[in-house]
């Protein structure tokens, strides 16, 4: 009965628009930034139609993407790049933790919403906020305000820097490397670099996946600092397929021949998938961030992203 109930349900105009909306994403004509753009019209213009299935979709459509990136690298430039960014992967997330903690000090920001603002920023942005919070006991209106902050930060970004690479003339390994480290959320690095070009896009998805493997660590270490003993670590699985998918494609002829064709759908596949975030901006959520969260993650953003910037500019 509840299947036939969805199926004799009128399709109303705003899903028309919506899936419109999506199927124009599927084409060249929208790049990451404007699908991130249009996200965030659709979102304060009409609302999300199918926001209830929006989180999810948005998570496995990534996961995807990132793993087809997968078939467009070499094992032996993956394994250079990861350890090329390993040390400054290290040092920022350690500065990243040590300054977020001051900050929700000095801001007096709910203790958890602030953790989680500052270990999405360290880390991975939306993924580290999911994998850690259930360690940390968060309730919903934490882990929404994290998460807003996070997504309203990463789409600024997705804007900016690639006019400050391309203002600075960074390579394409300065950029990738620079998006790695100091963007927070996987979506918003690989769209800004697969803006500015295909070894930018490289580098920072190998560098940002390997950054997201500490989401491991933090997550046991967050268990033992706020003492929540028994909760499941979310391992992010995927990013074993992703080194399969470099793997495969180093190695094995017929995956060579059709990576082009894999990385291409990925990049389709991300475009979908900033529009998806984007579309999930609504106005309701950038009202509940409230300023003092969005103050946390935009300084520690900056005291991030600008040393980092610095340090490649001038030593790489």
């Amino acid at each position: 009965m509840r299947y036939k109930h969805i199926l004799n349900k009128k399709i109303t105009i705003r899903e028309i628009i919506f899936i419109l909306l999506l199927i124009l994403c599927l084409t060249p004509v929208v790049s990451a930034p404007l699908a991130l753009l249009l996200g965030i019209i659709v979102a304060q213009w009409i609302g999300h139609p199918f926001l209830a299935v929006n989180h999810k979709a948005t998570q496995i459509l990534l996961q995807l993407s990132v793993v087809g990136l997968g078939f467009g690298m070499q094992i032996d430039s993956a394994i250079q790049t990861g350890k090329d960014g390993f040390l400054l992967t290290v040092i920022s997330i350690i500065g990243t933790l040590s300054l977020g903690y001051v900050l929700g000090k000095l801001l007096k920001l709910e203790k958890l919403t602030a953790y989680l603002i500052t270990v999405g920023t360290a880390i991975c942005g939306g993924s580290a906020i999911a994998a850690v919070s259930p360690t940390v006991k968060a309730n919903e209106k934490q882990i929404s305000v994290a998460l807003g902050t996070i997504f309203v930060l990463n789409a600024l970004a997705l804007f900016v820097f690639p006019v400050i690479g391309r203002a600075l003339d960074l390579s394409q390994t300065q950029f990738g490397l620079w998006c790695a480290v100091a963007i927070q959320d996987t979506s918003s690095v690989v769209g800004a670099a697969s803006k500015y070009g295909t070894e930018a896009l490289q580098v920072a998805t190998t560098v940002k996946l390997t950054r997201a493997l500490w989401i491991i660590p933090i997550s046991l270490l967050s268990a033992l600092a706020f003492n929540t003993k028994g909760t499941r670590i979310k391992i992010p699985y995927f990013i074993g397929l992703f080194v399969l998918a470099i793997i495969l494609n180093s190695y094995i002829p017929f995956f060579q021949e059709i990576g082009t064709y894999v990385v291409h759908i990925s990049k389709v596949g991300l475009t979908l998938t900033l529009f998806l975030i984007g579309a999930s901006l609504s106005r309701d959520v950038l009202l509940s961030v409230g300023y003092k969260a969005i103050l946390q993650g935009l300084v520690l953003w900056l005291c991030l992203a600008i040393p980092v910037l610095i340090y490649i500019y001038f030593c790489l």
